[in-house]
This record gives structure tokens, sequence and C-alpha cells, in this order.
């Protein structure tokens, strides 16, 4: 009795405990990844995001002033300021600090280090400090302090201004936003249009070879994308379209041509025959038949490979490199920007995921606008 069809199986709490686990494994990286590109350099490195909303024990390296604002005052030279202004953490509170590395906590807050001929050095516990010398202050450069600090949450847009308005080449994703979709809107749109005829001729048009056809397409789906690279390359290359978006335009829509017919000619097949037989007896065309009735019904088909389609462009990165040769920098896309991001020494972290945000936020707007097509399409031909 426990296998009679519309009777609620006992296992339903694992499939619902399961499918929630799988969606907080999902969200956790982009949780992570959004939290952390509105968080300091300092932040990244001391505490990880899931910490950020708490106050934070951090150890900072700051310089005061330079000499060249000192103030003559009371017979003595004096340089006077704040420390978490002068550095780029927020407010916060000193508990130790001290002027080595060696020695970060060789001094409690509030409290006076005897530097020799350097002067009296003061750092209270709001970040306040007071450097004084019976002597001027000489050199180029402020003091370097060691401190301890207990900071507040703090978050910031600073990351995105840099990112998206910096005039640097090095690390505006703003060009390289606009090149992304440059090149990912044409070559999703391009490889649908020329699939959608190809699929409507293979699933109700009858001609010789269609049988091998449709499995010429199939195998082409197991071809590896890096074989088919250089040789397209010098193809290109050899007809002039190689450095620029033609050329990759065009190998994205060649990469994406036998997915795209295999969906969609699935899908059409799966079609009510009744309704094209009608059409065809009231004297329309193949041509009007395909417009007016398959690719109305086929559109849950075409969303669902214009999302694959657009995912796969817009998160390119061997394409790009090889057919987008632009030393200029002109036609860089944003997964090779991020990576320039990193630079030789993996650093910039707060920009890298700043900038890895921004990359995803596309994508995300698009897979969500468009799931409800996903499972109808790929369902396609799958009941009868």
């Amino acid at each position: 009795m426990d296998n009679i069809a519309g009777q609620k199986s006992s296992l339903t709490w694992a499939v619902h405990i399961s499918v929630v686990v799988l969606v907080v494994l999902w969200l956790l990286p982009t949780v992570g990844l959004l939290v952390s590109s509105f968080r300091s350099a300092d932040q990244i490195a001391t505490t990880g995001w899931w910490k950020s909303l708490f106050p934070q024990e951090q150890n900072l390296v700051i310089r005061t002033e330079r000499p060249d604002a000192q103030e003559f005052i009371d017979g003595v030279y004096v340089l006077e300021g704040n420390l978490f202004e002068l550095g780029d953490a927020a407010d916060g509170v000193v508990s130790v600090w001290g002027t080595s590395s060696r020695e970060i906590d060789a001094y409690s807050a509030g409290e006076t280090a005897d530097l020799g001929d350097k002067g009296l050095l003061t750092i209270q516990a709001n970040g306040d400090y007071r450097f004084e010398n019976q002597s001027e202050f000489s050199g180029s450069r402020g003091q370097r302090v060691f401190m301890t600090a207990v900071s507040p949450p703090s978050f910031s847009l600073d990351n995105y201004r840099n990112v998206l308005f910096s005039n640097s080449s090095s690390s505006s994703m703003g060009k390289a936003f606009i090149n992304t979709l440059t090149v990912s809107i044409p070559a999703t749109i391009i490889p649908i249009l020329i699939a959608a005829f190809a699929a409507y001729a293979l699933a109700w048009m009858d001609f010789p070879g269609r049988a091998l056809l449709v499995a010429f397409v199939v195998g082409l789906l197991v071809v590896p994308l890096q074989l088919a690279l250089i040789p397209l390359l010098k193809l290109h290359l050899g007809v002039g379209i190689g450095k620029g978006y033609l050329g990759v335009w065009l190998a994205h829509t060649g990469f994406g041509l036998p997915l795209a017919i295999y969906l969609l000619r699935n899908y059409m097949v799966g079609l009510p025959k009744d309704i094209i037989e009608n059409a065809r007896v009231d004297g329309a065309t193949e041509f009007q038949i395909f417009v007016k009735i398959i690719l109305p019904l086929s559109f849950p088909a075409l969303a669902s490979f214009a999302i694959f389609q657009f995912l796969w462009t817009w998160n390119d990165l061997l394409v790009a490199l090889v057919f987008l040769i632009d030393s200029s920098g002109d036609t860089t896309v944003m997964t090779r920007q991020i990576i320039e991001l990193l630079g030789s020494k993996g650093g910039n972290w707060e920009i890298l995921a700043t900038a890895a945000f921004i990359s995803i936020t596309v994508p995300l707007i698009v897979f969500f606008a468009m799931q409800k097509y996903l499972v109808r399409g790929l369902l396609a031909g799958s009941v009868k």
C-alpha cells in the first residue's frame, strides 16, 4: 500500500531537508562575496565575512602625520591627530600599541612612549595621538605605529566606486562590463536564430539524410572546445576577423549551435502535429508556420537555451583570450579583468570580491527572470 500512486511518501521530509541544504550551500558563497565587497582590505585579511556584523580585533599599522604638519606649541614641536582618520580603518578602541613589529603590545592606551631623540608619543584609546619633541621633527614620513584595536562593524561603497569609476585601467571594471555585454548579447541571439531554423527543418521537414544530420548534431555535443580553438583561430586570422568582436561572436555561435539545435529540435518534435497539418491544409507556407506557430509555442525552449548560452558567454575566459587579441585593453572582458586585478602577487582581495560580485549580478538577474522556462525547456521531448 505504500507505493500506491497519489499517496504521500513518508520520506517527503528528507527531500525537503535536502533541498534546503542544497539551497544554503549554493547561497553561502554568493552571500559571502556580497558581504566582502563592502569591507576593507584590513577587515577581509583579519576576519571572515561571517564575523562582519560583530566588533573585530585588528592589528593595524598606521603612520602619524608627516613632519611638515608640525606646530610649535608652548616651546615644543607637536604633531597631533587621530590614527583612525589617517588610516583606512573605521573608528575603534585601541587596547595596546607599539612602534616596532616585534613589540606591538609594548604600551597600553593612554601611555607615553619615550622614543629618545624622536620625542614622546602618546596614544589614547580613541586613536588620538600627541607626538612632541624639543627639536624640530625631520624626515619625509610620519612615525609608524603598530596597534591592536577593536573596531565596530563597518561597510562602505568605496570598493564599488574604485572598481566602477576609477580612471585606472588596472582597476576599472566599467569598460570591461560594457565589453562583456557586447560579446554576450550577440553571441546569445545569433545561435538562437540559426538553431531555430535548423531545428524546425530537422523536426518537421522531410528530406534525404535528415536522420544523419540529427546524429551529426548529437555527435558535435561531445567535441571538446579546446580541440577546435587553434584551427578556428587560424581560419579567422586568414579571413581577417580574428582580432575583434566578430570573431568571438562566430566562435561562440559555432560552439553553441549543437546544444541549441538539440534542445529546440526535441521541443519542436513534441508539439501537436495536428496544428501544423491544419496550417498546411489552410495554405500556410513553411516559413509562416515557423514564424506564427512554431516560434511562439517554442518560447520555453528558446528561453532555456538563452539562459545557458548567456551564462556561458558571460563567464567565458578561454574563447575571449583566444579571439579577442587586443594589447590596448579596449576589448577586455570582465573575466580577464578580474584576473588582472589579482596582480602578480594575488593582492587586492577587497577589489577582487567587488569585481566578482559585479560580474555575477547580471547572470543572476537573467537566471531568476527566466528560470521558470528552464525546466520546461530541458524536459522537452522526454514525455509523450
